[in-house]
């Protein structure tokens, strides 16, 4: 099974994106994005530093508390 995390787009340097979640900032390759805008603030979906899809904020949103609950039912 594979993850992917909502992380949104701090700056854009062409195929590369500086993203940030929760804290956690990295750099996401958005190649296989070629042909879709990319701009600061869009949220994307990142698999193993890819960005795979766009989202909504309120999809982004909606993921992070779904993760925040699967962790607080397992304490």
């Amino acid at each position: 099974m594979c993850l992917a995390v909502p992380m949104e787009v701090r700056s854009v340097d062409g195929f590369n994106a500086s993203c940030e979640a929760m804290g956690v900032h990295r750099d996401v390759s958005l190649f296989m994005l070629q042909g879709e805008s990319v701009e600061p603030g869009d949220h994307l979906l990142v698999h193993v530093g890819y960005a795979i899809k766009k989202v909504s904020a309120d999809d982004a949103r909606e993921a992070w508390k779904l993760f925040d609950e699967i962790l607080a039912s397992d304490a």
